[in-house]
Formats: C-alpha cells, sequence, structure tokens
C-alpha cells in the first residue's frame, strides 16, 4: 500500500509564485534577491497556516541557487535545488523554538554559525515559534543577531509578534502575512481537488474556506476530512454534516419568519436547531452574521463583501429585498446585546428566546422607533404610571381653585419654570392662571438667615362658590399633625432621606386654619415650596377643610450651639434623671 501523504505536504508550495495569498511579501523578498539586498535576519509573523516556514523555506533555497532564473525564482535542477529537495541540505538548519528554548540550545546554534556553508553562499537558520524562546535565551542571541558571519541569514517565524524583545524587533526586517482570503482558498482547493480527481461543488469549497478561517494548512486538512467522509463527491450538504455547521437555510427561514412577525415558528425553528446539537451561541452569533450579510447584499458598492458561493449569494440578494434597512439595523444591535450578555445569563437558552420575539416584533407595523436604527425599540412597556394618584385618593368633583399672587413682597415672579420639577407622584395640571416660581437663586426664596421669617407660597388657593357652601370641619393640632405624617408616607422611596426630615419636622395649628412648618435651613424651605400645592390640597381634602393655608417658617439656629461628647450627654441625661447612675451600676455598663 502506497504510503499517503496529506495535501498540506503534498501541496505545499516550492516556488514564491505557487504561494497562495501573500502576493505583496513574496514580490519583496524575490526583488531583494535579485538585487542582492539582503538583511542579516528577518521576522515573518502572521496567524497560523499562511506561509510563514513555506516562505522562508523557499527563500533559503532560492538564495543558494547557483543558476537563479530571470524572474527570481530557484532553478530546482543545481546541486544545491536538488539537496534541498531531497531534505539533504546542510546550507538549511531548522529550529522549533518550542521545545529548544534554553541558553543551551541558543549558544549551541552559535557555535554552528561559525561554519561556512561548503554548496552555496549562505547558511540559513529558520527559528520557529521564536516567541518560545525565555528570556535569558533571546539575551544570549542577541549579539549574534546583531552581527553574525557574512554567510548567515537567520529567519524567525512567530505568531505571537507581541511576545517578543523589542531588542530583537529592531535587529530583524519584520514581514507581517496576512490571513488568506476565502476565494483564494477556495480557488487552491479546486485546484486540488481538480488534480487529485475528486468532484466538488463550489459552495461546499466556500464552506471548507470559511471553517479556516485564512489558515490554508487548516483548510487543507479540512479539506481531507471531506473527502474521507465523502468519498470523492464534495457536497455542500455532506460538507456541512461532516463539520457541523449550521445550515444557511436556517437562517433564511427564521428571517423569513420574522419579517412576517411570526414568533411561533422562530421559536420552533430554534428548538429544532438546539435538537441537531448546535450550540446556541453560534446560532445567535451566525444571525448576527446573516443580517449583516443582508445589508452588505441590498447596495451593489457592498455586494462584493460578501464572501459566500454563487447560489447563496442569490438567495441573499432575493431575502435583502424583502428586508427593510431599518429592520436589519436593529437586528444586528439586538444579537450583539445578545452575544454579550450570553456568557453572564443562567437560563440561556430563555435569553435566546427573548432575543427572537424581540426580532419578531420589529417587523409590527406600528414598529416606528425614533431612535433611527441606533437601539432597538423596547418591546415591552412600562408596568407602571408615571404620575399615579396619591393611594386612595379620589379626586374631588369640584373644578380647579382659582389663584392669586400674595402680597408678600420678598417673592419674586417671572415667568421661566421652574428649574426643579415635582416628584412624579405629585405632577398635576397648573391652573393656567399661575405665574410659576423661578427657585435658580436660593435669595428668591425671601428668607433671611439672622431672623426668622415665614415663607408663603406664591400660590393661594381660594375656595371657589360652590366649595364656599361646603361645611368645613374644625381642625385640630392632633389632626394637623397625623394628616402630615400621611403625606409624608406617601412619598416615593426615591425621596426617603426627605420623607424622615419631613417627619422631623414641626408643625404648629395657628389662628384655627394656619398651619406653620418649621424647617431649619433654606434648602428643606425650597424642597418644601416646591410641592407646596401638592401638600395644600392634600391637608384640604384629608382633613375636609378648605381653609387651611400651610406657610414655611425657617427657625434660625443658635449661633453658640455646640456639639456634646458622649460623656457630655451622659452627664446632661444623669442630671435630669439620677436613676441612670443606679442603672449603669447595676448593669455593669460603661460609658464608651
Amino acid at each position: 500500500m502506497e504510503n499517503y501523504i496529506v495535501s498540506a505536504r503534498k501541496y505545499r508550495p516550492a516556488t514564491f509564485d505557487t504561494v497562495v495569498g501573500q502576493k505583496a511579501l513574496t514580490t519583496t523578498l524575490k526583488n531583494a534577491i535579485a538585487a542582492g539586498k539582503l538583511a542579516q535576519a528577518y521576522l515573518f509573523c502572521g496567524p497560523r497556516g499562511v506561509g510563514k516556514t513555506t516562505c522562508a523555506r523557499i527563500f533559503a533555497k532560492t538564495i543558494n541557487c547557483l543558476n537563479p532564473t530571470s524572474d527570481g525564482e530557484a532553478c530546482n535542477e543545481c546541486e544545491s535545488c536538488k539537496a534541498f529537495n531531497e531534505q539533504r541540505s546542510y546550507n538549511i538548519h531548522e529550529l522549533d523554538a518550542a521545545s529548544n528554548n534554553s541558553v543551551d540550545d541558543i549558544r549551541q546554534l552559535v557555535e554552528q554559525v561559525r561554519i561556512p556553508p561548503q554548496i552555496g553562499k549562505y547558511k540559513v537558520y529558520i527559528i520557529d515559534e521564536v516567541h518560545m524562546l525565555s528570556t535569558s535565551a533571546f539575551n544570549a542571541f542577541l549579539k549574534t543577531l546583531e552581527e553574525p558571519p557574512r554567510h548567515a541569514i537567520f529567519i524567525l517565524a512567530t505568531t505571537e509578534k507581541q511576545k517578543i524583545l523589542p531588542t530583537i524587533l529592531s535587529r530583524c526586517q519584520i514581514y507581517d502575512f496576512n490571513r488568506i482570503g476565502i476565494q483564494d482558498i477556495v480557488d487552491h482547493l479546486a485546484s486540488v481537488a481538480q488534480k487529485e480527481g475528486i468532484s466538488y461543488e463550489l459552495d461546499a469549497l466556500n464552506v471548507i474556506a470559511q471553517k479556516a478561517d485564512g489558515g490554508m494548512r487548516d483548510a487543507l486538512s479540512i479539506f481531507d476530512q471531506v473527502v474521507s467522509f465523502t468519498q470523492g463527491n464534495i457536497t455542500y450538504q455532506s460538507v456541512i454534516e461532516n463539520l457541523n455547521v449550521l445550515d444557511y437555510e436556517y437562517y433564511f427561514r427564521i428571517t423569513d419568519y420574522m419579517l412576517h412577525n411570526d414568533v411561533s415558528n422562530s421559536l420552533l425553528l430554534l428548538n429544532e436547531v438546539l435538537n441537531k446539537g448546535f450550540d446556541a451561541s453560534n446560532f445567535i452569533n451566525g444571525l448576527g452574521s446573516h443580517f449583516r450579510d443582508l445589508l452588505v447584499s441590498k447596495d451593489a458598492a457592498t455586494v462584493s463583501l460578501l464572501e459566500v458561493g454563487a447560489n447563496i449569494r442569490e438567495q441573499y440578494k432575493l431575502q435583502a429585498q424583502r428586508a427593510p434597512l431599518p429592520f436589519l439595523f436593529k437586528a444586528m444591535k439586538i444579537c450583539s446585546d445578545c452575544a454579550l450578555n450570553y456568557r453572564n445569563a443562567r437560563n440561556k437558552r430563555f435569553l435566546i428566546e427573548c432575543t427572537l420575539i424581540q426580532l419578531a416584533q420589529l417587523s409590527q407595523p406600528d414598529d416606528e422607533s425614533p431612535s433611527g436604527g441606533h437601539g432597538p425599540k423596547p418591546a415591552i412597556k412600562p408596568f407602571f404610571n408615571n404620575s399615579p394618584s396619591v393611594a386612595g385618593e379620589q379626586k374631588p368633583a369640584v373644578h380647579q381653585p382659582q389663584v392669586k399672587e400674595t402680597s408678600a413682597k420678598s417673592v419674586q415672579h417671572d415667568n421661566k419654570p421652574q428649574t426643579m420639577s415635582r416628584p412624579a407622584m405629585f405632577q398635576q395640571t397648573q391652573p393656567t392662571n399661575t405665574k410659576p416660581q423661578n427657585f435658580s437663586s436660593i435669595s428668591q426664596l425671601g428668607v433671611s438667615i439672622k431672623k426668622s421669617q415665614p415663607i408663603t407660597t406664591s400660590l393661594e388657593v381660594e375656595p371657589e362658590e360652590h366649595v364656599q357652601h361646603v361645611e368645613n370641619k374644625p381642625v385640630t393640632q392632633e389632626s394637623i399633625e397625623r394628616s402630615w405624617r400621611r403625606f409624608a408616607e406617601q412619598l416615593p422611596h426615591e425621596q426617603v432621606a426627605f420623607k424622615n426630615r419631613m417627619q422631623s419636622m414641626r408643625i404648629t395649628l395657628i389662628d384655627g386654619n394656619q398651619v406653620e412648618i418649621c424647617v431649619e435651613n433654606e434648602l428643606n424651605a425650597k424642597q418644601l415650596n416646591e410641592m407646596m400645592v401638592d401638600i395644600r390640597k392634600f391637608m384640604q381634602k384629608d382633613l375636609q377643610n378648605f381653609l387651611i393655608e400651610p406657610h414655611i417658617v425657617i427657625k434660625e439656629l443658635p449661633l453658640n450651639v455646640k456639639s456634646l461628647s458622649r460623656f457630655e450627654q451622659y452627664k446632661k441625661m444623669v442630671e435630669k434623671n439620677p436613676w441612670l447612675t443606679h442603672l449603669r451600676d447595676n448593669l455593669g455598663l460603661e460609658l464608651s
């Protein structure tokens, strides 16, 4: 039985012209050889399987060729080329730095560099995976790399350029290898299939090229695997079955369901995909890529970005005509958000299902989002109203009370709205003849800290004629305090700090219907003044007395107020109640 050689080795490029997808780099190397301008060290870096080591071997073979061709290629007929092709050349030395990364390995290499070549001009040392060398090995290599003998050339190859010391990088000519394009991989696989007598479908080769992710070695390895599975007849269906790749047809079907607002079939299709063993994360990422491909298919200028086979390209063009641009913009954003949240989600399937439901709702006729595609419109409306009425409160069947300005000189008015909005739960329509008050400055409150002065609101409620006939119930100090506490308890949770301050304020009933609210500073006065209309309405309705008029008074704190220590506080408490000393002694307490 003949020894089998994998395609990646059997069809490995032997000349610069046969290297796939690296035209710019191979042209540069050929020109350097033709001009005789060779550097002492080269660094080939790039992803795996893109031709770094292959180009290094071709370069070493070409510079030692005794009769190079006019286009800068090796002749393959001289003794040096034959020795290279038969893998017996002593001019080319390869070192795997992954397993030979110590200082001793590098010192042994440096000793070999001194020996000149017997055939050819140069001895080439190819060090693969050079980033695996230790720091001490790099340092031992620095001097030789910078000033090697005239016959020595070093070619370093790596997939992780960032791990190499800057002192090494500065001594090398750096060549960055790119990922190989999908079309280049497809053409090369088609050439290999023709040489091997294998039938194929271009769509099948395109799937292999996408699975290889820009690496020709990976593409040829997958190609050999598929050939073994299909026995020499590579079809699209057999490739996606063998490689466990999700068929494009699933994405076309689920997109049609979403365009028709069909949530049920979308969820059933997801269940079918998961039952086939596909990962939900790959499905949602593939769906996002599908929307992207539909987007680039809508414009002839961007259709070249679509890297799929000819048959599938036509399906993309047809579906792109039915998918509006706003839908695609929002769908891509939703899929991107789902992919970001997938890792942290506890119930991953539930997250995918919610995403599909949201995508299906994008096609609703009444879905007009002002976001312009920057973000999806919320599919679920808020559960709570922004301006709920006070719990247990029913609006009285009376007209809005008339409003007039007070005669207080300290209160200023203008036609500008208030800079601070009232709490959401107390937002009500203002009377039409009300002039809002501007509180952009504290001084407009009309308060002097040097002496206590009441703050009257700019709105005084006058009972209307039919209200005056309603009998107003008498109020007491206790009822006023209870009503004040009830009002404070109904404040939203976001204002819990102010609610606590309100409950500690002193409320005093004066002259039957006048209610004095004592505060400590202008900030509290300003906050109360902003909700004074709501306070007045609540207390009048709660106490069934429409003559109640609350107003604010700032009580100045004494200037000689001194904060007491714990010991001083305890001493004052003992003066008021001497039994505290006996309690302390009996319980064995100590003042900390």
